[in-house]
């Protein structure tokens, strides 16, 4: 664990906090409400990417340069490296007010940091908490310092799942930005052939996507593989490390797809206790309630915004096949891979 400070006057501005993976849906904007924080508390994150102002056009050498191999829009030319946490884990910070504008509900950064050091005034980062953003704080790499605090976490890949369908019927936001990473990576490897998917809550998910015609016969084939699983013999769906954000080592498969380890835990192990099958009666003076189970209220769509981000970021996009899937899905249509 790890506690930052500041770089100007070393006052303490986190909680301690332990080193995690950059959360998949941390490119992902969804909905029109206030949304949850990114990290989870206790944690933090660098992103290696550039961040914030200021914004240039798109240039295709520059960009290569950067591992960009499609066009992404206006570019980032903020610092690279900065550290995500969440905004409870931070102390001793004061909002900037002249930078404070957003969108509508909040603040998102769009006029560079908005946050500064209360004791001694150096901007340190920025906190986002508008609409349709997930709420964090992303300190700038050269303001702050960071003190030893505690032991190393374990390297253990004993993850809780996550529950893919809201209380509402709504697919939960992380298992569709969770799969559009994995179908941007999917179609990478794919080579542009059909790809077969093995039955239940896998196909529910990756099937629409691959769009298998019932005439066609499937050149490829994806399958679960990971802790507690068989090997794959094709392409094998493991599980991301949550700390260190290495794929589950698997040398059998042709090709590794990884998938957030919260999405391919309960697509392996995970399921509604009440769908269970029981048998018998209830024993005398027990009253039970137990709540339906959960279903979906619609089909499962994958998060267009991190399939395009992880997508532009794979060389592979440069196949003609795959490069139209792109333009298709940035001008607004369907993340399948059917053109």
């Amino acid at each position: 664990m790890v506690v930052f400070s500041c770089a100007g006057c070393a006052a303490e501005l986190t909680v301690p906090v332990s080193p995690v993976a950059l959360p998949v849906h941390a490119h992902n904007r969804y909905g029109h409400a206030l949304l949850p924080p990114l990290m989870r508390a206790g944690s933090y994150a660098v992103d290696p990417e550039p961040f914030g102002p200021p914004w240039r056009p798109w240039n295709e050498a520059e960009a290569e340069a950067r591992s960009l191999f499609a066009p992404v829009g206006l570019l980032s030319h903020g610092p690279a490296g900065s550290i995500v946490v969440a905004p409870g884990d931070t102390r001793g910070t004061v909002l900037i007010p002249e930078r404070c504008d957003g969108y509508c509900y909040g603040v998102d950064g769009r006029d560079g940091p908005n946050l500064a050091c209360a004791r001694c005034g150096l901007e340190v980062g920025s906190r986002i908490d508008d609409c349709s953003r997930w709420q964090e704080v992303r300190f700038l790499p050269d303001s702050v310092r960071f003190e030893p605090a505690g032991e190393p976490p374990a390297d253990d890949w004993t993850v809780e799942g996550v529950p893919p369908v809201e209380p509402s019927g709504a697919w939960n936001a992380y298992w569709e930005a969770a799969v559009g990473d994995a179908l941007a990576r999917l179609f990478a490897v794919s080579g542009g052939g059909t790809i077969a998917v093995q039955d239940g809550l896998v196909a529910d998910v990756f099937g629409p996507a691959l769009a298998l015609p019932s005439s066609s016969s499937p050149h490829r084939a994806l399958a679960l593989a990971g802790p507690g699983e068989p090997d794959a013999d094709d392409i094998a769906l493991v599980p991301r490390h949550p700390v260190t954000g290495r794929p589950w080592p698997h040398s059998g498969a042709t090709d590794v797809v990884p998938l957030a380890a919260e999405v391919w835990t309960w697509l392996a192990f995970g399921q509604d206790p009440v769908t269970a099958p029981a048998s018998g009666v209830m024993p005398v003076g027990v009253l039970r309630d137990d709540p339906l189970p959960k279903h979906p209220s619609g089909p499962f769509s994958p998060a267009r915004d991190v399939f395009l981000h992880t997508l532009a970021r794979l060389p592979a996009v440069r196949q003609p096949w795959l490069r139209a899937i792109y333009d298709r899905v940035m001008a607004g249509g369907p993340v399948s891979r059917v053109v």
